[in-house]
């Protein structure tokens, strides 16, 4: 029997996932998840490391949304206008490589929500549902079906949160989700697993600068969203349906 091949996902969120004490200028919950083949995760943890080596000198910086965007925590050489312009242009060139590697995720818009199911609505179950769901989805697209093994790794949130991850994961194998049965699920799925954004996993941090764009073209679609525009080739599409772009509820 051929060996199975091996992919990986890795995931961060974006905003809380909390319905009480709702953020009015952020009331979304996003999930992400990056997929990559094993020769995919090694280009890419090399062009990312190459990357900081130019800017930095040091491959061990950590790349977060916010501090980029803040311009703190080591991203300071970013108020200089051109190494601004030059270190955009070659991380948009990374993010923006077309097959580079595959983008699922599921926003979850709190005040419909609310609206829809009410605040016993579990909000991080739910979106780590139809993660699971389009990480398989995409597999058998591709044509992996039961020769593939997907590895999930998901940021480190701490001790409590980290068990209650692990209690949802272990309830979708049992009894499966909605659109997969727990056959299908165990036969793609060989490990479930966690490390921190600290110990500088690049497909983390990958799928961090990923997540906040993505929460904020779902709380807006229209408005400008350059690092969206980078990244869309890669969200993962079935017969023209963004099956990697979830918005629940659906038709907000």
């Amino acid at each position: 029997m051929a060996e199975k091949e091996k992919y990986y996902m890795f995931v961060d969120e974006c905003g809380d996932s909390f319905l009480d004490n709702i953020d009015e200028d952020f009331p979304v919950f996003t999930l992400c998840g990056i997929i990559v083949s094993k020769p995919q995760l090694k280009a890419l943890e090399k062009k990312v490391a190459e990357l900081k080596a130019l800017f930095w000198g040091d491959r061990n910086i950590i790349l977060h949304s916010r501090d980029i965007r803040k311009h703190q925590h080591g991203f300071e050489i970013l108020l200089n206008p051109e190494v601004k312009r030059d270190f955009y242009e070659r991380i948009n060139a990374i993010m923006g490589e077309e097959g580079a590697f595959t983008i699922v995720s599921c926003s979850i818009l709190k005040w419909p929500f609310i609206e829809r199911y009410g605040k016993d609505g579990d909000v991080y179950g739910l979106a780590l549902s139809r993660l699971i769901e389009r990480s398989i989805f995409y597999l058998d697209e591709i044509g992996n079906e039961d020769r593939s093994d997907l590895t999930v790794i998901m940021e480190m949130r701490g001790k409590k949160e980290d068990k209650e991850l692990t209690r949802y994961y272990e309830t979708f194998k049992t009894k499966g989700t909605k659109w997969l049965t727990p056959e299908r699920l165990n036969s793609h799925i060989a490990k479930f697993s966690f490390l921190s954004k600290k110990q500088n996993v690049t497909c983390l941090q990958v799928a961090d600068l990923i997540a906040y764009p993505i929460a904020r073209y779902v709380l807006n679609p229209k408005a400008v969203n350059l690092a969206y525009d980078v990244f869309q080739c890669n969200i993962f599409t079935d017969k023209d349906s963004l099956l990697g772009l979830k918005i629940i509820p659906k038709g907000v």
